[in-house]
């Protein structure tokens, strides 16, 4: 057995309008980094990390965006992992 947490993540009875993005949402119990003592002790380095390399590819690739009508490759298995994400961006 495996705890797909992608799927806990999606559960609209926890979360509304669970399939949109949004970075902002609170409160946002996600299980990313898991819970209670199984709680991942890297959390916060993740998150600083993810902060500064998004802070960093805004300010360097102005106008970032999806290419549209064209799909996004989602790899198998218990951790999401995307394949190609096909942006354009202006220099």
């Amino acid at each position: 057995m495996n705890a797909w947490n992608a799927s806990a993540n999606r559960d609209g009875a926890h979360f509304p309008d669970p399939e949109r993005f949004d970075i902002q949402r609170t409160p946002n119990r996600h299980l990313t980094f898991g819970y209670g003592i199984h709680f991942c002790i890297g959390a916060p380095l993740a998150r600083l990390e993810g902060r500064i390399v998004l802070s960093l590819l805004l300010k360097q690739l102005k106008n970032l965006r999806r290419i549209p009508n064209v799909s996004v490759d989602v790899g198998p298995g218990p951790l999401h992992h995307i394949n190609n994400l096909p942006v354009m961006f202006e220099a």
